[in-house]
């Protein structure tokens, strides 16, 4: 049987500036993409600890960390989604 998964993008980070901004331009890359991709915020430390991500802004794709300490540019965010498909 033939179905989509829906794909999960975690953000995270404690809400800072660049973390906010992650999570804004991933809103956006999804909405440009057409991807159905659902995009969580996560702030508490602990969990951010456990997923194993030591520096934050961070953008984990379907339980991989694809970027981590930065914001990537909109074009590179595009395409980590649409390798993930």
């Amino acid at each position: 049987m033939d179905y989509m998964v829906q794909m999960e993008i975690d953000i995270l980070g404690a809400g800072c500036d660049k973390c906010n901004c992650l999570y804004q331009m991933a809103v956006e890359a999804v909405r440009l993409t057409g991807a159905d991709a659902k995009v969580s915020k996560v702030s508490e430390m602990s969990k951010i600890i456990a997923l194993g991500v030591m520096t934050t802004p961070a953008m984990i794709i379907n339980g991989q960390i694809a970027v981590s300490g930065r914001v990537p540019s909109l074009d590179e965010m595009k395409k980590l989604i649409a390798d993930n498909v």
